[in-house]
């Protein structure tokens, strides 16, 4: 195994070279008031920073490694901006502050939590630049959060507000969508498994109906689910390895981080779903229909140094059906695997 693949946690792949994939939303909320970082919680000194003051703390350059829950990773990223304990230790967190939450600028506040001792380890960043340039605005400036050693959901975009807190709140991605709260790469802490209720998974799988259902980390391997209906369910990180799902409708659905592994695809319907982070190893997709997926960080065929995965390539033909704009941000083994199919999906027309 390389040195560079070593550096890469389990089942995540390279972006495409020169790639930063964009998760989440675009831009900021809109405001008319000077941007500043404001620090309050359980602190002596609590205070709001506007971004010049904050730049005159000391400014460092930092390379940084990314891996993002759905499963791709950017290795060697330089960021620009100031350790986040040095704003800490100008507000005194107090004796009994124990974790630190982060409130983005966005329409939906969306936040974050880390404990204390888990920032500090980690030296998290407050960043203002990305490779010697301000950050852009849909990558989270003109301010945010770097986490390095934690999935990059951690990394808040346009930072706001850091609160000092004795407890810890659960942040959006971790309450509403089941992200892991401690989110460590090299553990795979992508999701925390809800109790699923699976008198009502049986119902569903019995009639073959998951149409609007929303099971996280559902089980269905070695299943026989021909012409199953799915379309709009939200099944992140299901496990469908070996499964029989020949003409399957997952039209619209979310798939992120499923598992496809060996399973029989052929005539499916996978068209606006999003399967970012997916694996279709040994799957055969013969007559499939990705037509507008989302396919960041999902896998097709073996990674460089990828021992570990013995499954092997999926199974197409010039039957199944992709864009070639979805292959933008695979990784390259990936994009030159399905490079061929999209060029022949696009001559062949819709």
């Amino acid at each position: 195994m390389s040195d560079l693949h070593a550096r890469l946690p389990p089942r995540q792949v390279l972006a495409a070279r020169g790639k930063w994939p964009l998760v989440g939303e675009r831009s900021p909320r809109g405001s008319d008031q000077p941007w500043t970082v404001r620090v309050s919680g359980v602190c002596r000194r609590p205070a709001a920073f506007g971004l010049a003051t904050l730049r005159e703390m000391g400014i460092i350059e930092r390379t940084i490694d990314i891996h993002c829950v759905t499963r791709w990773s950017r290795l060697g990223v330089r960021f620009s901006g100031i350790p986040l304990r040095h704003l800490l230790e100008r507000c005194e967190p107090a004796a009994d502050a124990r974790f630190v939450r982060f409130v983005a600028r966005s329409e939906r506040d969306h936040d974050t939590s880390l404990p204390l001792t888990d920032a500090l380890a980690l030296d998290a960043l407050v960043a203002f630049e990305h490779e010697g340039a301000p950050l852009s605005v849909e990558h989270g400036g003109p301010v945010r959060l770097v986490v390095p050693g934690r999935y990059f959901y951690k990394s808040l975009k346009w930072l706001e507000c850091i609160e000092l807190r004795a407890d810890d709140r659960l942040g959006y991605w971790e309450g509403s969508a089941g992200y892991h709260n401690h989110a460590d790469p090299w553990a795979e802490e992508r999701y925390v498994l809800p109790d699923v209720d699976r008198a009502a998974v049986l119902k569903h799988v019995q009639a073959r109906d998951l149409v609007g259902a929303d099971f996280l980390g559902v089980r269905m391997d070695d299943m026989r689910l021909p012409g199953l209906r799915a379309a709009g369910a939200i099944l992140r990180d299901a496990w469908f390895r070996r499964a029989t799902l020949t003409e399957a409708d997952f039209a619209g659905a979310n798939l992120s981080n499923a598992r496809f592994e060996g399973a029989d695809l052929r005539r499916a319907v996978l068209r606006r779903a999003d399967v970012e982070g997916a694996c279709f190893r040994g799957a055969d997709l013969r007559g499939a229909d990705l037509r507008g997926a989302s396919l960041f960080g999902a896998t097709f065929c073996a990674e460089a140094g990828d021992d570990a995965e013995p499954w092997p390539d999926a199974r197409l033909d010039d039957t199944t059906r992709i864009d070639a704009a979805s292959l933008t941000d695979l990784s390259d083994a990936q994009r030159a695997f399905l490079a061929p199919l999209a060029s022949a999906s696009g001559a062949a027309g819709e």
